[in-house]
């Protein structure tokens, strides 16, 4: 077992168990290393973010917040290759996809030696060209709609005018290759769709937007809504 193997290891046993602790002693009998290599293990991970934590005392050790992380998920060689070109090619260009690199190490990491060669591979032939909104667009504009916030934005129209907009977030629309943030516009008092790549700034709100579904913005936007495939069309089970 190498070290990304055994990494990955270390946290799927935590998980097992979780909220229980596992002592340093114990894995490292599990997993036939030093005492100081797990210490060591535990701390790259906890410093790549990943959701592991030490405990002090008689009882304490190294455990997983189980509510932090999904359990693991099965994926044949091929689902992974089109997770990971998903991954790539939305890199910096949609929503949510920040945490796109994190997700392709964890990716890699699960899979045989094979099947990751392959993902890797695969991600050095995909390129994005950089374009879209910026960053500070995409966080806010998630944001907004994740947690269901007013957001402020400075948008441009096809012919190049700013204007200056408070939004009541309903959702995310891709059409036509193109992103839209979909809400009520309380400016324009309507529904209104808003290319992301032509919103050039977005500030978070503190207050809370009014639900509103699909169907109660105007026609249009909601015709296109229906017909899109939309992240809803997956079932969580």
């Amino acid at each position: 077992m190498n070290r990304t193997e055994r990494l990955y290891a270390l946290v799927e046993e935590l998980r097992a168990i979780a909220p229980r602790p596992r002592t340093v002693g114990w894995l490292a009998a599990r997993f036939g290393v030093s005492r100081r290599t797990v210490q060591r293990d535990m701390q790259a991970l906890m410093e790549a973010g990943a959701p592991v934590r030490s405990e002090a005392g008689r009882h304490g050790g190294w455990f997983v917040d189980r509510d932090t992380t999904l359990p693991p998920v099965n994926l044949t060689a091929a689902e992974a290759l089109a997770v990971a070109a998903a991954l790539a090619g939305a890199e910096h260009a949609t929503p949510f996809s920040a945490a796109g690199p994190g997700a392709m190490r964890k990716l890699a990491a699960a899979l045989g030696a094979s099947a990751a060669e392959e993902v890797r591979a695969l991600t050095e032939r995909v390129h994005v060209l950089p374009g879209g909104a910026p960053a500070g667009v995409l966080t806010a504009v998630e944001q907004a709609v994740a947690r269901r916030r007013v957001v402020w934005i400075r948008y441009a129209d096809a012919e190049g005018r700013q204007s200056e907009r408070e939004v009541e977030p309903s959702g995310l629309l891709a059409a036509s290759g193109s992103w839209y943030l979909i809400g009520w516009c309380r400016e324009r008092r309507a529904g209104r769709g808003f290319r992301l790549d032509r919103i050039t700034a977005a500030e978070l709100r503190e207050e809370s937007a009014p639900v509103r579904a699909m169907h109660d913005l105007d026609h249009e936007l909601a015709g296109r809504a229906r017909h899109a495939e939309s992240l809803r069309t997956l079932s969580v089970r």
